[in-house]
């Protein structure tokens, strides 16, 4: 639930913080970059040009204004990806001004539409050209015949520039004339600098980086220096892949606090960056230095006198309380917490002491402890209050904590569409996917994997409701990485590993390895393929897994370790690391995993004939996962049971408890779990028939039992279970006197002998894993 409250943070980034205007060195609005977007905009409302070129020139203008200043080969070549026409006019009227004289540029001002008076075109006063126009025109009706003409040196050198330094890696435009004071309004310190790597031209709209390797520049203008920190932090927490990489903005931050170390809002975007290479100490550090700024320059004070200074240091330290536990540092945490919770009580601050109460219970459910009552607190208090995120936050936590205490689905279900009405009502777009990617991976629990194969699509599916910035969609957010996970899990079930090649790639690429959510995809990928190996016999490929896995997450680490042990016969060492985690497994109150433990135990008890020992494992792993409602797992307890009363003698109440967890396997089971039980079934047919005259019907539907069972298993290759399936298939046929079917099926079990070169226990296999 960590990554869930990070929203929680205290971020005024880019809402109360001020720039130092004297710092920053603001310049006027008349550069020779201004002057080529104001040609831009000129052969855009005097040119013809086609709807799609004009769409695109269109979501280009912002970003050309806002943004930094571009060198002019990046500046046509942006151009030119939307509008060849349209960049080929622009050069040439940049020719004509750089190539001519001062009154060509003089001229071009002159042939401005005038905003006031063009009604019928994009230059209208109240449109974003328009606006541009004027302060454009405004600025350079100020100018002094001297700045004019410095400016108009500025131009050719702009334009020259280009032509005698082709490459676009060049940085450092000069100066001209910096050392006179008069010039302020023509300097072009603003257009220093190869600020937008040219590959990244692909999609004009706010998607271009800052090249890695620019070295050190001036300082920014307070608008580019608002706009690059906005921008950065809007991608940071909406798709972290579009951001700049973390060295990349490290280097333009250090840059820019290097001109205003007092710059508040970029030491917050710096402890943003390095939470997302779980840099622990530079996160600390920026985190105290952005609340430190804040307090020295007098944002807060000014507005709200000793509140404003009190309420940065509650934040201060509740944000301080947040990092800890993100590093797991429990104990700095707790002291943190309690250091906000006693500021925001002596200033009566009850927003402060909710978000301070979401975060206790965040951390006791982190320490392992119960944190139901403060949970069912806080949800109180936060709807007495009028705080819909943290009141819905809570009802989660509860929700995800009686999951995991047995309560029964519809009730949480309904829980959750209470919630659920809340985020609508108030448009929580991030609430509403973690409510979706809650109730997939409750479903998955549950075993119902039609239902959380339909919630993670209808996720992935639906429409964000935040403001669509800088041509990004949220969808970086640990609620789509936790759906598509289950989806990778769910078609690999199935066997469709294809499409699960496809959906990590694609998880890859929106996840990559530094950022915070790439664990969940790395796991889930290890998983996978662990059990792919497993079910293909390829047990030295899944032993190597085994350690990555365990780096991950050292429970199912020891569990799979287990797996790949009893797989190669080392029954002593399974048996003693499945006993250590049934421990540390109950303390931690993990169900699924003590109950997948004990089923495991009970395999163990079978490789010695041990079938009447295993059955008290059995019934007691039944049992639990029937008062959990975990129908997967009470279906393999069920498979488990049906298999011990076949080897005791029993075969007719074998198969009766077989038909309970039937229907579920083949509703929601995987192929595996499918073809175990097809297997099973057969066998139990088999031995119910007993080859008897008057039991020949059961015998023949074993045959179709067993078609079955092939079918899936060769669908996931399992060539070890086929040889099995194939051996009794040819002793079915033979007992039926069905010879050329029993020379079939013996000929396939032969080439697969030959092939796996391995002793074929078929007892052990019929129902195990």
């Amino acid at each position: 639930m960590a990554s869930v409250h990070e929203s929680l943070y205290f971020n005024p980034m880019m809402t109360n913080g001020v720039v130092h205007a004297n710092v920053f060195g603001i310049k006027d609005w008349v550069t020779p970059y201004k002057i080529s977007v104001l040609a831009l905009l000129y052969e855009m409302t005097a040119s013809k040009i086609t709807l799609p070129e004009r769409r695109r020139l269109n979501k280009l203008i912002l970003p050309l204004q806002q943004g930094p200043d571009l060198t002019l080969g990046q500046f046509l070549q942006t151009v030119e990806e939307c509008c060849s026409q349209t960049a080929y006019a622009v050069k040439l009227r940049l020719h004509e001004m750089a190539d001519g004289e001062l009154k060509d540029m003089e001229y071009f001002f002159s042939t401005l539409p005038t905003p006031f008076t063009a009604f019928d075109s994009e230059a209208y006063k109240t449109s974003v050209v328009g606006l541009f126009m004027r302060h454009m025109l405004l600025a350079y009706n100020k100018l002094s015949f001297s700045q004019v003409y410095k400016l108009y040196r500025s131009l050719q050198h702009y334009y020259h520039s280009h032509y005698a330094k082709p490459t676009d890696g060049q940085v450092g435009l000069p100066a001209l004339a910096a050392d006179d004071s008069d010039m302020d309004l023509t300097s072009t310190e603003d257009t220093v600098g190869d600020r937008v790597d040219k590959e990244e031209m692909d999609t004009p709209l706010h998607e271009s980086e800052l090249r890695e390797n620019t070295p050190s520049r001036g300082p920014l203008s307070q608008k580019q220096a608002e706009y690059f920190l906005a921008r950065q932090a809007y991608l940071l927490k909406n798709d972290e892949n579009k951001a700049l990489k973390p060295a990349a903005l490290q280097e333009e931050l250090n840059n820019m606090l290097k001109f205003n170390p007092d710059f508040a809002e970029a030491h917050y975007l710096n402890y943003l960056n390095s939470m997302r290479v779980q840099d622990i100490f530079l996160s600390a550090h920026s985190l105290l230095h952005y609340f430190d700024r804040l307090i020295l320059s007098g944002n807060e004070g000014k507005s709200n006198g000793d509140e404003g200074y009190g309420r940065s240091l509650r934040y201060a330290a509740l944000n301080l309380a947040s990092l800890h536990c993100r590093f797991g540092h429990y104990r700095q945490a707790d002291l943190a917490l309690q250091e906000a919770i006693r500021i925001a009580q002596e200033s009566n601050d009850h927003v402060c002491l909710q978000h301070c109460l979401s975060w206790l219970y965040t951390l006791e459910q982190m320490k392992g402890s119960d944190s139901t009552v403060l949970t069912e607190d806080s949800v109180k208090m936060a709807a007495h209050f009028c705080l819909p995120y943290l009141a819905s936050l809570g009802i989660q936590s509860l929700v995800q904590q009686g999951a995991t205490q047995g309560k029964t689905a519809h009730k949480l279900m309904d829980a959750l569409k209470d919630t659920d009405i809340l985020h609508w009502k108030h448009s929580l777009s991030e609430l509403i996917e973690i409510s979706l990617a809650q109730t997939t991976s409750i479903w998955r629990m549950y075993g119902k994997s039609t239902m959380a194969l339909q919630q993670g699509q209808l996720l992935l599916n639906i429409s964000s409701l935040e403001p669509v910035n800088f041509g990004v969609q949220q969808n970086n957010t640990e609620a789509f990485a936790v759906a598509l996970c289950h989806l990778a899990e769910l078609h690999a079930e199935q066997g469709l590993y294809s499409a699960v090649s496809e959906i990590i790639q694609h998880l890859k690429e929106q996840f990559p390895p530094h950022t915070q959510h790439a664990k969940l995809w790395m796991l889930c990928d290890l998983k996978i393929q662990f059990e792919r190996h497993m079910n293909e016999g390829k047990y030295h490929l899944a032993e190597p897994l085994v350690t990555a896995i365990s780096a991950l997450n050292k429970t199912e680490g020891l569990y799979r370790k287990a797996q790949v042990l009893k797989a190669l016969n080392r029954s002593t060492e399974a048996y003693r690391i499945l006993q250590q985690l049934q421990v540390h497994c109950e303390k931690t109150k993990c169900t699924e995993m003590v109950i997948r433990v004990m089923l495991s135990t009970a395999e163990l008890h079978w490789e010695s004939s041990g079938f009447s020992t295993a059955l008290p494992l059995l019934l007691q792993a039944l049992a639990l996962a029937r008062q959990h409602h975990l129908q997967s797992l009470a279906s393999e307890a069920i498979l488990h049971l049906a298999f011990t009363q076949l080897m005791l003698g029993v075969p007719e109440q074998a198969l009766t408890v077989l038909h309970e967890a039937i229907e579920p396997v083949l509703a929601h089971g995987a192929v595996m779990d499918k073809g175990r039980t097809m297997l099973l079934a057969a066998r139990c047919q088999m031995a119910v028939a007993g080859f008897r005259p008057n039991r020949q019907g059961q015998a023949v539907l074993a045959v179709d039992t067993l078609n079955e069972a092939a079918a899936y298993f060769s669908k996931l290759n399992c060539k070890e279970r086929l040889r099995d399936v194939h051996y009794l298939q040819a002793q079915l046929h033979h007992a039926l006197g069905q010879t050329l079917q029993r020379n079939k099926s013996a000929m396939l079990f032969r080439l697969l002998d030959q092939e796996l070169q391995s002793p074929a226990p078929v007892i052990s296999r019929l129902a195990t894993r």
